[in-house]
């Protein structure tokens, strides 16, 4: 597959796949992997230093950092993961119809988006956290939504190229249905530039759930999120710098990865490198 084969060629990109494989299943085993419970506290050993029972050392409570950053992976994934779908569906139909039908239903579904865009993303997202109060299913669905704009823009300006090709007109003279042509003829040829905007759009996601997370609109304690432990730990940087370092590299590490993915696969699909 030509796809395949430019990405291989793309080291980053494969040094990105191989760190969020082992990210993923980090998460999925995260019981079987992580050497104690998460949320399991010890007073006794709080802000121990990195040792042979505790490798990366334990927060203000005794808990294991090891353990809390592994399941740390879960909330990122699932969040960033969960966003970017929502994100990608209701973006990618808005702006299918937006391009494909044009003039007001066109003018009208982008201004209400530019509404949305107006808004720094984290500000809005922190407006919808404290309307509907923070958990899990809030932080996917308030991230997704401050997202919309972005994917609606990008598959609304494939599709104006897209709707003009002379199989569009083709299948348009021959009276297959508007609904029919969007979905089976030019969504197919627009999907390229959703799924990397998308792979780029998990590190955003992943970024925003921890920047929530540390201002106290996310993940809410006991939960072992990267931000939450960045938060937690802002008072003893000084004394104690494992119990904010550690998570704050894997949100590096995480980010890293899905830029490098998101890179690969906008080389491989870059009509520029096809001879």
């Amino acid at each position: 597959m030509e796809l395949y084969r430019r990405f291989k060629k793309h080291r980053m990109g494969l040094v990105g796949i191989g760190v969020l494989t082992v990210l993923v299943l980090a998460g999925i085993f995260a019981p079987l992997i992580a050497p104690k419970n998460p949320d399991q506290m010890d007073f006794e050993s709080a802000l121990a230093p990195p040792s042979v029972s505790h490798m990366l050392g334990t927060d203000h409570l005794g808990r294991d950092l090891l353990s809390r950053v592994i399941y740390g992976a879960r909330v990122s994934l699932v969040v960033g993961l969960g966003s970017v779908i929502i994100a990608a569906m209701l973006g990618g139909l808005a702006g299918l119809v937006a391009g494909y039908f044009g003039r007001g239903v066109d003018v009208f579904i982008m201004r209400i988006l530019d509404v949305v865009w107006a808004f720094p993303p984290v500000l809005l997202a922190l407006a919808l956290i404290a309307v509907w109060g923070p958990s899990l299913v809030t932080l996917i669905f308030s991230i997704g939504v401050v997202s919309i704009p972005q994917y609606a823009r990008i598959v609304r300006s494939s599709v104006l190229s897209v709707k003009e090709k002379d199989y569009i007109l083709a299948a348009t003279a021959s009276g297959i249905g508007r609904s029919r042509i969007m979905f089976t003829h030019v969504l197919p040829n627009v999907l390229a530039p959703l799924i990397v905007v998308a792979t780029l759009g998990l590190a955003t996601s992943v970024m925003i759930e921890a920047i929530l997370s540390f201002l106290g609109l996310g993940m809410q304690p006991p939960a072992s999120s990267w931000g939450l432990m960045i938060s937690e730990g802002q008072k003893y940087i000084r004394t104690f710098p494992y119990y904010s370092l550690f998570p704050g590299l894997m949100i590096m590490i995480t980010v890293f990865a899905f830029n490098a993915v998101g890179d690969g696969l906008r080389d491989a699909w870059d009509p520029k490198l096809k001879t």
